[in-house]
């Protein structure tokens, strides 16, 4: 469970850093959401409670919303969102996504509600960082 919240916790810094990314409480302490302009792109819940964490995005990719839906315990966001290319990912299950792979998975969703001037900046960031 450790290495869940690590990873809950590396995901959650990458997603805060997106450009004009905001982390909001919108359903209560307990479900975290990072939004840009008004939307959410990933749904991140708690790292507190007695469920490992895990987290929700948006991936309308077709190859990387297959690659998510393999994670181990994946499935469709509930609340009818699967339907929209949303797919929940548990972090606690043996063989789950790495860090790296889940921030990938955020910056898709990211990108997917994003203005094109985010886009634009964030893509200008990966430039300079090569």
């Amino acid at each position: 469970m450790k290495a869940a919240v690590r990873t809950w916790e590396a995901v959650r810094e990458f997603a805060r850093g997106l450009p004009e990314a905001v982390e909001e409480y919108p359903w209560g302490p307990e479900d975290c959401v990072v939004k840009v302009n008004k939307k959410i792109f990933v749904f991140l819940g708690n790292a507190d409670g007695p469920q490992p964490p895990g987290l929700s995005v948006k991936l309308k990719d077709e190859v990387l919303h297959g690659h998510a839906m393999a994670a181990p315990g994946a499935e469709p966001a509930g609340y009818g969102l699967g339907r929209s290319g949303w797919v929940s990912v548990p972090l606690g299950e043996k063989g789950a996504p790495s860090a790296q792979v889940l921030c990938e998975w955020v910056e898709e969703s990211y990108r997917t509600v994003a203005l094109k001037r985010h886009v634009r900046e964030l893509d200008a960031r990966i430039e300079a960082n090569g």
